[in-house]
């Protein structure tokens, strides 16, 4: 998972599997609650899932301020650079 593309897809992939959301809904633009559906639980279930893919210490405040699909990529994309 290099390039925020490769982000995106893993992202989609978790989010079909953990959470049953339609793939074709889960853009950069989508927004995580309105759009999507989500709550503050799925958001921890993410976070956790998240950490076992990079392998990365993932700290839920990073992700405090996502509102969209692309800002999670963003928050992604920063942690590994690290």
């Amino acid at each position: 998972m290099q390039t925020r593309e490769d982000i995106l897809a893993a992202i989609r992939d978790i989010m079909v599997e953990m959470f049953e959301i339609d793939a074709a809904a889960i853009v950069p633009e989508a927004k995580l609650y309105e759009d999507l559906d989500f709550d503050s639980i799925d958001a921890v279930d993410m976070i956790v899932r998240l950490k076992e893919v990079t392998g990365k210490m993932v700290k839920p405040e990073d992700f405090k301020t996502a509102r969209s699909i692309g800002d999670v990529v963003e928050a992604v994309h920063r942690l590994l650079q690290e």
